[in-house]
């Protein structure tokens, strides 16, 4: 029998990649006369730039960057001509922080927003954004001062990075985003479909497990509804509760407000969008069975994640 083997990443432990040999060595110790075909995926999310490479036709670039509490890092793109994947998670993730180090109020996407100046700077105009495993719920917004947008308080200073800080927002300016982005398709790989705010929201989810407790959940809820406000009013366009708005802590909120600066613009999901780079419905055509896993099942996994994408 020919077996398709296409696991997610398990976070914090284990690339796609890596996950995807396991269970072949696994499988075939058990079953040695099946064929195995090894194709890793991803829901736009930690392992993505990993599991889209691992299908060959890409060159890996680095891109200087910060992880989400702005230390400098090397982060890294996929480039393939004028496309281009950029994975949230190489500079934004929970995987760049130690668990005792998580700040849920403090955390950007700044570096998010570093490479994709960096890919666009490069000459890329067809960029894939996968938006998931983030350790930010800052709404997008550092991943939009990187691209020139401002976010000011009351007295016209600058705010400090962060969700927390959003709480404090009395002025977006978007004057300074640059214009080269209109001569860019963006496509947001997105890895969940809840919405920005309340009880299904950015912070109120996904808020816990990067280190916000209850009273922060709260909080960062106000501040991200501020947000809201202001970051509509700027942009006139009205995008809180839309599909998927909250993922990445609302990342792909901040991008649906800006997506007419852009040549074009889509969310589809994370789960899709990797197998259409990966060629995972060749593969699957040629299979009789499939093995695939995450990192832990759970009621999060009905919001899009990548077992229920291939199911």
């Amino acid at each position: 029998m020919r077996v398709l083997v296409a696991p997610d990443s398990f976070k914090g432990s284990l690339t796609s990649v890596a996950v995807a040999r396991a269970l072949a060595d696994g499988w075939s110790r058990g079953r040695p006369d099946d064929e195995l075909d090894l194709s890793p995926i991803a829901d736009g999310g930690e392992g993505t730039l990993d599991a889209v490479a691992a299908a060959g036709g890409w060159q890996t670039l680095p891109a200087s960057a910060r992880d989400p509490l702005g230390e400098p890092l090397g982060g890294r793109f996929l480039r393939q001509g004028d496309r281009a994947v950029v994975e949230l998670a190489t500079a934004s993730g929970l995987s760049r922080l130690a668990p005792n180090g998580l700040d849920a109020l403090a955390a950007s996407t700044f570096g998010t927003g570093l490479i994709l100046a960096a890919a666009i700077g490069l000459g890329v105009r067809d960029v894939v954004l996968g938006v998931g495993g983030s350790a930010t719920t800052d709404g997008g917004s550092g991943l939009l001062r990187a691209l020139g947008a401002r976010l000011l308080d009351a007295h016209g200073r600058e705010l400090p990075m962060g969700g927390g800080p959003l709480e404090t927002l009395a002025t977006v300016d978007l004057a300074g985003l640059s214009p080269v982005l209109g001569e860019v398709s963006l496509t947001v790989a997105s890895d969940v479909t809840n919405p920005l705010l309340g009880e299904l929201g950015a912070a109120a989810t996904y808020g816990p497990q990067k280190g916000a407790s209850d009273e922060q959940v709260g909080q960062l809820d106000r501040a991200l509804t501020n947000y809201a406000d202001h970051l509509e009013a700027a942009s006139g366009r009205v995008v809180r509760d839309e599909r998927g708005a909250g993922a990445a802590g609302g990342t792909t909120f901040g991008l649906l407000a800006i997506a007419d600066r852009f040549r074009s613009f889509d969310v589809r999901p994370g789960v899709e969008v990797v197998m259409e780079l990966t060629r995972f419905d060749e593969a699957l055509a040629e299979c009789g069975l499939v093995l695939s896993g995450e990192g832990r099942i759970d009621r999060q996994t009905a919001f899009g994640k990548t077992c229920l994408g291939v199911a």
